[in-house]
C-alpha cells in the first residue's frame, strides 16, 4: 500500500490527462508506421528495379547495359547527393572525432540520419509541450508533466529496446542495417533518460510542494512505488553517465556487461513502479520484457543450434598468428553453414573473454571432404558412420585485427605457441545482416581498408562465380585495397590465390593496392595489368570518376574500412556526376 500521506498531485493519476498521453502515443506510433511503410515501399521498388536490370543485363547486350547505365530524372540524383548520400555537413560522417589519441567522441550522423533523428526529438519535446495550461493550479499542470513525460518514456522504451536487438524482424524487412539501428537506439536512450528525469523531477516538485523535506524523505524511505520508481531513473542515469563515445571505447568490454545490468534494473523498476501504481504503462512494460526475452532466446538457441551436434561435437577453432598484428581465425562447424557474401558473425572464445561476443565479416566459407570413417568388417553397417564415406567439414574464417580486449589476448596467445598456431574452442553466433545484392549492376568498384578486405573478398567470390556461371549482370569489378604495409596482404592471401584461379578473373577483375607506409620501396611492385600496387593513398575522386567513365551498366560503389576513408569514397561518389549515370552507394561500419 502507498502511504497515504502521499500528496494527491505527486501520486496516481491525479491531474494527469491520460487521454492526451494515449492520443500522443498513438501518434507517435503512427508517425513511425507511415515512415516504415515509406522505407519498405521504396526497398520493394528498388527490389524491383535491380531485379529487372539483372534479368535483361545477363546477356551480353550493349544495348540494355547503355539503357541502366543512363539516369532518366534528375530528382533521384538529387535526393542521393543531397539527402541519402550527403555527410551532416561537408565530408565528415564516420570519420571519428578524437580530442586525443586517447580520447574518442564518436562520429557525426549522416544528413539523413539526423534529420529523422532531429523530427523525432522534436515530436517528443512538442508532445511533452501539449499541456492544459489554462489550470489555475501549478500542481496540476505539473502533474501533467509527470504524467506525459513517464508515459512517454515507457512508450519510446518499446523502440528502445526493438532497436537493441541483433535479431531485430526490421532488419531484414526494411533492408536497414544493424549499424544504422544501434545509432537510433543510441539517440532514443538518452531521450528515454531526460523523459525518465523530468518525470521524478516533476514528482519531486509536487511532492515537496505539499510535504516538504521530510515528507519526501519519508516517501523515499518507505513507500515501494516511489523507490522502485527512483530504481530506474537512477539506472538511466547511470547509464547516460557511461555512454559518452571517450568511455565505451576506452573500456568497451567493461562497458558491455555494466549497461546490461542497468538496462536490467531499470526495466525491473519500472515494471515495479507501474504495477504498484497500479499505472496504464504496464502491458507497454510487459511488452518491452518481452522483446528482450524474445532476442536472448533467439540468440541462445541459433548459437547452440550452430555450435552443438550430437553427431559431429562442439564447434573448433583454429587460431594463426599473422604478419601484421592481426589472427586468421578458422571456425570448423559441426553443422553446414550456408554462407552468403557481405554477411556477419558474433564469436565467443569463453576461455579468453567469457560470455562476451564480438561482430566481425565472415571473410570466407568453406566445405571440404574429411576423411572416411573407417568401417568393421565384421558387422553390417546401420548409419552413415558406419559406412567408409568421407564426411564434410564446414568452415568459416576470420580476420581479426589486434586490438586491446578479447582480440589483443587471442593474438598473444597464438603468437606464444611454436607454429604460431592455436587450436581453442569457440562459439559462432549468425549469420547476420541483409547484404544488398550487387549482381544487377554492369560495374563494381569495391574498397577495403585494412581488415575492411573481409567484407570485400567474399564479394568477389560471389561475383566471379556467379560471371562464370553466367547468372550476373556483372562485366566489370575493381577493387581498391589500402594497407600500411605489405605484411597486411597475407591476411588473404591463400583466398586471393583461389580468387585469381577462377574462372573469367582476369577479364573481370581490375585489382588495386595502395601500401601508405611501406618498408621498402622495392617491396610495391605490380604483378600485372590486373593486378597493380602503388605506394601512398589512393586518390579516391579520380579513381571512382575514371571508373564512372568506364562503366558498363549501372555502377555500385562499397566501402568497408576505417572512416576517413569510408568519407572519402562517399565524398568521391557525391563529386560524380549523378545525373548523368546511375551509381548506388553502400557502406558497412560496426560503430559502437
Amino acid at each position: 500500500m502507498v502511504n497515504t500521506t502521499t500528496p494527491s498531485f505527486a501520486w496516481g493519476l491525479e491531474g494527469v490527462r491520460v487521454s492526451v498521453d494515449n492520443l500522443s502515443s498513438r501518434i507517435l506510433w503512427g508517425t513511425i508506421a507511415v515512415l516504415f511503410l515509406i522505407i519498405l515501399i521504396i526497398k520493394l521498388l528498388h527490389h524491383a528495379n535491380a531485379h529487372l536490370r539483372h534479368l535483361t543485363s545477363m546477356g551480353s547486350w550493349l544495348e540494355q547495359d547503355l539503357y541502366w547505365a543512363q539516369e532518366r530524372g534528375t530528382f533521384w540524383p538529387a535526393l542521393k547527393d543531397k539527402l541519402l548520400y550527403a555527410p551532416l555537413n561537408k565530408k565528415r560522417h564516420n570519420r571519428e572525432i578524437q580530442l586525443s589519441k586517447a580520447i574518442n567522441v564518436g562520429t557525426l550522423p549522416s544528413r539523413l540520419h539526423a534529420l529523422l533523428l532531429g523530427l523525432y526529438l522534436a515530436s517528443n519535446i512538442i508532445y511533452c509541450c501539449l499541456l492544459d495550461y489554462s489550470v489555475s493550479d501549478r500542481e496540476s499542470l505539473i502533474a501533467e508533466v509527470r504524467g506525459r513525460t513517464g508515459h512517454l518514456a515507457v512508450v519510446n522504451m518499446v523502440g528502445l529496446f526493438i532497436l537493441a536487438g541483433r535479431n531485430n524482424p526490421l532488419i531484414w524487412i526494411l533492408g536497414v542495417s544493424f549499424d544504422t539501428f544501434n545509432l537510433f537506439h543510441r539517440w532514443i536512450g538518452r531521450i528515454v533518460i531526460f523523459e525518465s528525469i523530468a518525470h521524478t523531477i516533476a514528482w519531486s516538485v509536487n511532492a515537496h510542494a505539499e510535504v516538504g523535506d521530510d515528507g519526501v524523505n519519508d516517501l523515499i524511505r518507505t513507500d515501494p512505488f516511489v523507490q522502485w520508481g527512483l530504481v530506474a531513473t537512477i539506472a538511466f542515469s547511470l547509464i547516460l553517465g557511461q555512454s559518452p563515445s571517450a568511455v565505451r571505447h576506452a573500456f568497451y568490454e567493461v562497458f558491455l556487461h555494466v549497461h546490461q545490468l542497468l538496462a536490467a534494473a531499470a526495466l525491473l523498476g519500472v515494471y515495479v513502479h507501474a504495477k504498484l501504481g497500479p499505472l496504464p504503462q504496464v502491458p507497454y512494460v510487459i511488452a518491452i520484457a518481452c522483446i528482450w526475452f524474445y532476442d536472448r532466446i533467439f540468440r541462445f538457441a541459433r548459437l547452440m543450434y550452430r555450435n552443438v551436434s550430437y553427431r559431429h561435437g562442439l564447434t573448433k577453432a583454429t587460431v594463426e598468428a599473422l604478419p601484421g598484428d592481426a589472427c586468421r581465425v578458422t571456425f570448423f562447424l559441426p553443422r553446414p553453414w550456408i554462407y552468403k557474401a557481405g554477411t556477419h558473425a558474433y564469436v565467443y572464445f569463453p576461455s579468453i573473454s567469457g560470455l562476451q561476443s564480438h561482430p566481425f565479416s565472415i571473410a570466407w566459407s568453406s566445405t571440404t571432404t574429411g576423411a572416411p570413417v573407417s568401417t568393421d568388417a565384421e558387422k553390417l553397417p546401420v548409419s552413415t558412420q558406419d559406412l567408409s564415406i568421407p564426411q564434410p567439414a564446414h568452415s568459416i574464417s576470420f580476420i581479426m585485427a589486434k586490438r586491446t580486449g578479447m582480440t589483443g589476448k587471442l593474438y598473444d596467445r597464438a603468437a606464444a605457441c611454436p607454429s604460431r598456431k592455436l587450436n581453442i574452442t569457440g562459439l559462432v553466433e549468425g549469420p547476420y545482416g541483409e547484404p544488398a545484392s550487387l549482381h544487377s549492376y554492369g560495374t563494381v568498384v569495391l574498397f577495403a581498408g585494412g581488415v575492411g578486405i573481409t567484407h570485400q573478398i567474399g564479394q568477389l567470390r560471389a561475383l566471379l562465380s556467379a560471371h562464370d556461371a553466367g547468372t550476373t549482370a556483372v562485366r566489370r569489378i575493381t577493387l581498391v585495397w589500402t594497407v600500411r604495409s605489405t605484411e597486411q596482404l597475407d591476411w588473404v592471401r591463400p583466398w586471393m590465390n583461389e580468387i585469381f584461379a577462377m574462372p573469367g578473373r582476369r577479364e573481370v577483375l581490375n585489382l588495386q593496392m595502395f601500401v601508405t607506409k611501406p618498408q621498402n620501396m622495392n617491396e610495391v611492385r605490380s604483378a600485372s595489368e590486373s593486378v597493380r600496387m602503388f605506394p601512398g593513398r589512393p586518390k579516391v575522386g579520380y579513381l571512382l570518376k575514371e571508373e564512372f567513365d568506364r562503366r558498363v551498366g549501372a555502377m555500385c560503389v562499397g566501402i568497408c574500412g576505417p572512416g576517413a576513408l569510408a568519407d572519402d569514397v562517399r565524398e568521391g561518389v557525391r563529386g560524380l556526376d549523378l545525373r548523368k549515370g546511375v551509381v548506388d552507394f553502400w557502406e558497412e561500419s560496426f560503430t559502437w
